[in-house]
């Protein structure tokens, strides 16, 4: 009777731990040990074009730097670029979307220019991969939208 007791008890005792290794193993393989990698801000700075011109010989082109952005009014297919927008610019330091800012125009870089924004600021938006503003000519606004390059 001690032979089938003790046979009793081990074989309870390995299906409870052949139970318990099982329950294990599935519970982590459902977790995961590596440490999710944070959403980083986006990098906004280089070519920008538009995406949405009316004119494929007649657009506007941007370049961002970590402090300044430039804004051009492209025509005649590309050979011609003249001077719309020179100002400040800070880039977003979260990847929270639509990140917005107030640009600085820069006077000395724009005043001799005949076709760049006399505004003092230029409110601009990023969201969903373009950088959209206001631009303002001869009595009409329309939006545009650059994308990057």
């Amino acid at each position: 009777m001690k032979k089938f007791t003790v046979s009793l008890a081990l074989a309870a005792i390995l299906a409870l731990t052949a139970c318990g290794g099982a329950a294990n193993t599935t519970a982590n393989a459902g977790s995961s040990n590596s440490p999710q990698e944070a959403p980083k801000a986006p990098d906004l700075a280089g070519a920008w074009k538009q995406g949405n011109p009316t004119s494929d010989k007649s657009f506007q082109q941007a370049t961002i730097t970590a402090d300044k952005m430039t804004i051009e009014w492209v025509s005649d297919g590309g050979n011609t670029t003249s001077i719309y927008w020179v100002g400040s610019f800070t880039g977003p330091t979260s990847a929270s979307e639509p990140y917005t800012w107030t640009s600085q125009r820069d006077v000395e870089a724009t005043k001799s220019a005949l076709l760049a924004s006399s505004d003092a600021t230029k409110e601009f938006r990023y969201e969903g991969g373009l950088i959209s503003y206001k631009v303002s000519a001869l009595g009409t606004t329309t939006t545009v939208n650059l994308k990057k390059n």
